[in-house]
């Protein structure tokens, strides 16, 4: 299958150009900016650049976005443009063009405030079934691309998939206090748990939403969470009698590493429909993570360390990697 993945300079974008020939598929990069998986440079808000660009191809993957690290550095109608005018250009061409496939990539932060429960409440269970409250400009350019993605399955007869997928970055933190509390190996431990997915994972992901499902359809994508609907309270009050719960060994390999566990979790994603409908089958949950910490390995995969940072931004800023 000849494929256009567009982001194809990014993190996700470049696992995508990596994987894509190891499954059979034969990847087209498209990026606003030069890379060495992009041989296609432009925006896709033009809709020339989008219609090139889809001449031949059979599926589409659209990664490219604006973040929410872009949230304070650029203005919302830069993510109009970007997250809902280039989603609309792609969905345009790929109608013209008949190709049958489009893959979107939207994000957990759709959901928004759906995902702060107030204080005394069990953690957010987070599913398919959960509206999302969308709260900032990031949140709403990404749930109008999905229903125009939406639309345009239901009008132009298209299989389009939308993966919403957890944190996969590897730059850190964008909260300051997380950074002073806990190390960045740490942080991300904790969150295979329940917010974040490796990036290998989202590549299969996206690669196993090449040829699965029809018509229209939603998907979280995430680390497989160990947890159950009845231990969002406790998750909230106590998550490390939780973890050790589920996991005996996990305060002895903590304790040897000097890492400690969160306080509370305030949401669970849960990406049980995506393994069942996608036949997507992660690799990185948090036991496969506990035992590299045990073993003194870098956590997650090769593929995450080969592709390393890129950051958000040209520039650097003096609280750290983000803005405030």
């Amino acid at each position: 299958m000849r494929v256009l993945v567009t982001g194809s300079t990014g993190h996700l974008g470049e696992a995508l150009m990596r994987m894509l020939p190891e499954a059979g598929h034969d990847p087209i990069g498209l990026d606003i900016k030069p890379g060495p998986y992009t041989e296609i440079v432009g925006s896709v808000a033009d809709p020339e650049v989008a219609y090139t660009a889809t001449l031949g191809i059979d599926a589409v993957l659209h990664t490219a976005t604006l973040h929410k690290p872009h949230v304070v550095t650029h203005t919302k109608a830069a993510f109009v443009e970007t997250n809902v005018s280039g989603t609309l250009a792609l969905l345009e061409a790929a109608a013209q063009h008949r190709i049958r496939r489009f893959v979107f990539t939207s994000t957990t932060s759709a959901f928004g405030s759906a995902l702060n429960p107030a204080p005394g409440e069990p953690a957010a269970w987070i599913d398919e079934s959960v509206v999302p409250v969308p709260k900032n400009i990031y949140g709403v350019t990404k749930t109008a691309a999905e229903d125009l993605c939406a639309l345009f399955a239901r009008e132009k007869g298209m299989d389009v998939i939308v993966l919403r997928t957890s944190r996969f970055f590897p730059e850190e933190d964008d909260n300051a206090s997380v950074r002073a509390r806990w190390s960045e190996a740490n942080v991300k431990a904790n969150e295979f748990l329940y917010r974040r997915v490796d990036i290998e994972d989202a590549a299969t992901a996206h690669i196993a939403a090449l040829t699965a499902g029809s018509g229209f359809a939603r998907y979280i994508i995430s680390a497989p969470t160990p947890f159950s609907p009845a231990d969002t309270l406790a998750l909230r009050k106590d998550p490390r009698g939780v973890v050790a719960r589920l996991y005996p060994q996990f305060e002895r390999i903590y304790a040897d590493a000097g890492w400690q566990m969160l306080d509370e979790f305030d949401r669970v994603y849960v990406s049980r429909k995506a393994m069942d409908e996608l036949g997507w089958r992660p690799r990185w949950d948090f036991a496969a993570i506990l035992a590299q910490i045990a073993e003194g390995e870098p956590i997650g995969s090769a593929l995450a360390r080969t592709i390393g940072r890129k950051g958000y931004h040209d520039v650097t800023f003096a609280d750290g990697p983000f803005p405030t």
